[in-house]
This record gives structure tokens, C-alpha cells and sequence, in this order.
């Protein structure tokens, strides 16, 4: 169980780093460097929530 939720909030931070880049991508002065950085940690905790949906016993 407690990987579930471990789980659930990695998923909740992919997604508020979702809405963060589309905020900044809609400013007219968007920095491209902050986008950058949010879509790395983005790909960094897609690549943590498939290892640990691939581990035995989940």
C-alpha cells in the first residue's frame, strides 16, 4: 500500500510540473531554461513510476 502511494504522489508532482510548463510556455517572455528543467524532472519521475510499477509484487 505504501508504494501505491508513493505512487500517487510522484504522480501529482508530474502533473503539477505538467501545468507549471504550460503556464510559463502561455508568458510572452517564457524561459526556456525553467521549461527545460521541468520537462527533465518530468521525463526523471515518468522513469521512477514505470520502475516501480515494473518491480515484482506490484
Amino acid at each position: 500500500m505504501a508504494l501505491d502511494a508513493h505512487l500517487v504522489g510522484l504522480s501529482e508532482k508530474h502533473r503539477e510540473l505538467d501545468r507549471r510548463i504550460d503556464e510559463e510556455q502561455e508568458r510572452p517572455t517564457a524561459d526556456p531554461l525553467k521549461i527545460a528543467e521541468w520537462k527533465r524532472q518530468k521525463l526523471h519521475l515518468k522513469d521512477e513510476m514505470e520502475r516501480l510499477r515494473e518491480e515484482p509484487g506490484h
